[in-house]
């Protein structure tokens, strides 16, 4: 009963804070400067990407927690474009094959289950020429001692942050999943604890 309460009515109020943070807004502005057109979100949280859409027409905002969903209610009213909610699974997205140019992720892959199940999705459902736009905080491959404790501390923070892994390589996740990598850049995120702050931003596409 406690713990539904806090992913009801505390969590969704702390992930809204804590993605506001001023060094992953900059990365959002970043990634999303080239998106256009029809574009589903993988994840839309709070829709703190809305700001940063420059020539959308309609936005597919995947978001299964409808209390989340709901704290973007005056963030939506003030967008220029059409936003359909999708309360849907990554797992099993309601598009066809090959239907959509523009695919976003930011902060979110962390935290689905079954996160290769995702990325299979994601590519049945890009074009052949669309782009999955991706950030993400991974594990710190060039850092031991933090990846030791990324490793001890994901089964934690999956309680206290819905489902969300500190230790993921979704590098190598975005390989094996047959996509080719057109900008791969690492990063640190400034002002975040050094266990979360290793980041990539990722622009992919199917493999030719």
């Amino acid at each position: 009963m406690i713990y539904k309460f806090y992913q009801q009515h505390i969590f969704p109020h702390l992930l809204n804070q804590v993605m506001q943070t001023p060094s992953l807004m900059d990365k959002r502005r970043e990634l999303l400067a080239t998106v256009s057109g029809e574009v589903l979100e993988i994840g839309f949280g709070t829709g703190l990407n809305l700001a940063f859409y420059q020539n959308v027409d309609t936005l597919y905002a995947l978001e299964p927690n409808p209390d989340i969903y709901h704290l973007a209610a005056e963030r939506i009213c003030a967008t220029p474009f059409d936003v359909q909610h999708i309360q849907a699974s990554a797992e099993k997205l309601p598009f066809a094959d090959a239907s959509l140019d523009h695919i976003v992720s930011t902060w979110t892959l962390c935290s689905i289950a079954h996160v290769e199940q995702a990325l299979a999705e994601i590519y049945r459902v890009l074009k052949p020429s669309g782009t999955f736009h991706l950030v993400e905080h991974v594990l710190h491959n060039e850092n031991q001692r933090i990846q030791l404790f990324q490793n001890l501390l994901t089964p934690l923070q999956k309680k206290v942050a819905d489902g969300c892994h500190l230790n993921r390589d979704m590098e190598k996740l975005l390989k094996n999943a047959q996509f080719e990598l057109l900008q791969c850049e690492y990063f640190d995120a400034a002002t975040i604890p050094k266990i979360g702050q290793r980041m990539l931003l990722v622009r992919a596409q199917k493999c030719s």
